[in-house]
């Protein structure tokens, strides 16, 4: 299978270049020539082996094909349950019992797994750039920390993520750097970009990506997706719909991608925070991307979702776009007041991102909506203490590796939102 850029001006490559680029050299993100179908087979126990099922087709022609049972089984081997909230037919599909508590652990896994097995020995060091908006240079740091033949370069916005977000960006160290930027989260996604698309530095430094703009991320967080679609129509028979909590759309874009290949997936309605780009577009209005907004739910802090490009390449035309997804902004004052219900009205505690999606399924069941609703719980509430726990009046223990980071010194280096500032930075650690 081919790869091509959404941009259309790079020639196709192989999926192995794809991951080992991160970005197409004109700019745009990668997406497979097809969406293959699943093969019809039961539901499978292991999360592990529905994501080699999932995979296997995009793999077909990798030097990794016949690895990939071994990559899927390192990657994926802690769950994503699907759990019974307190009413009929209400459900959250928990992913963030991975390393560094949230979403992104799944598919970081994978992609240093793939670039690890790809990596000739006489390769030079490669350095993974990362923009973040709190959970994902947490999952790469961890994903790639102390992995041979590779740095990771974080930047993260400063002030705009949560306390212990910001201690698991900077508690590495050795291979990994964080760096905090004077900026939003889309003012570090355009440094980010401009490093992968500067061709005259990478002809000297060898770098890649880790953000969902990957195919390497987008492409294994299908796998959840798709799991908990079949056990759930293993079980009850029904197709189950999603309400995905979003900001650069690559949680999103994935549950469309299992969704397209066959995957027992009714609905999906997307949960985005004040930041309101994608409700507008959805709405009826030009895309167009807006100021950064900080919320509560900082991880969806995003006024140029960078997904959107593939979304648009899919689909062809506006229209069948908007036909296809739901998108509800859902603002501070509704998150702190669902975040404090939850526990009576759910059963449980819920990050700020995922009482964005809890909202939404409030909202569907007082319109009398009595399908199964899964709500994508992004990452554990206890990321966000400083703003969960006034909420509930307790306290909410971190899970193991989460305390376990938190109890390691962390730094993180200031930054300019200055392209040329980056450059050097990188220039000097790629040497």
């Amino acid at each position: 299978m081919n790869y091509f850029s959404t941009r259309g001006q790079t020639p196709a490559t192989s999926i192995d270049a794809a991951l080992s680029a991160g970005l197409a050299p004109d700019g745009g993100l990668y997406v497979p020539e097809a969406l293959p179908q699943l093969p019809p087979q039961p539901a499978r126990d292991a999360l592990a082996d529905t994501a080699q099922a999932l995979l296997a087709p995009y793999f077909a022609d990798s030097a990794l094909r016949e690895r990939l049972p071994e990559l899927c089984r390192r990657a994926y081997d802690f769950p994503a349950p699907l759990r019974a909230l307190s009413q009929a037919d209400d459900l959250l599909l928990e992913l963030f019992h991975g390393p560094t508590a949230a979403f992104k652990d799944y598919a970081a896994r994978f992609l240093a797994e793939a670039l690890s097995a790809l990596r000739r020995p006489d390769a030079p060091t490669t350095t993974i750039v990362v923009a973040t908006s709190g959970d994902t240079g947490a999952a790469v740091a961890a994903a790639f920390h102390r992995r041979p033949g590779f740095r990771v370069a974080i930047l993260y916005p400063d002030g705009r993520v949560s306390p212990r977000q910001a201690h698991g960006l900077g508690c590495w160290g050795e291979n990994v750097q964080a760096y905090r930027v004077d900026g939003d989260f889309d003012a570090c996604q355009r440094l980010a970009k401009q490093a992968l698309s500067d061709q005259a530095l990478r002809a000297t430094s060898s770098l890649s990506s880790a953000n969902s703009i990957s195919l390497g991320r987008l492409l294994p967080q299908a796998a959840y997706y798709a799991h908990a679609a079949a056990q759930h129509q293993a079980r009850n028979g029904q197709a189950l719909n999603f309400i995905v909590p979003t900001g650069n759309l690559g949680n999103a874009c994935a549950a469309l991608v299992a969704q397209r290949m066959g995957a027992p997936i009714g609905e999906i309605r997307l949960a985005t925070n004040a930041n309101d780009t994608l409700p507008r577009y959805f709405a009826g209005a030009d895309y167009a991307a807006q100021p950064t907004r900080a919320t509560l739910a900082n991880a969806m802090d995003v006024g140029a979702p960078s997904n959107y490009e593939r979304l648009r390449h899919w689909f062809g035309s506006d229209a069948q776009l908007r036909a296809a997804i739901v998108a509800t902004a859902v603002d501070d004052a509704t998150i702190t007041d669902t975040i404090r219900r939850a526990p009576q009205r759910h059963g449980i505690v819920p990050c700020p991102h995922t009482a964005t999606g809890l909202h939404l399924l409030e909202g569907l069941r007082a319109q009398g909506d009595s399908r199964p609703w899964a709500v994508v719980a992004t990452a554990h509430p206890a990321k966000f203490d400083s703003i969960v726990e006034p909420l509930i009046g307790r306290a909410v223990p971190p899970p193991h590796a989460l305390a376990e980071a938190l109890a390691r010194p962390a730094s993180a280096e200031p930054l300019r939102a200055d392209y040329a500032t980056l450059r050097a930075r990188l220039a000097a650690i790629t040497a």
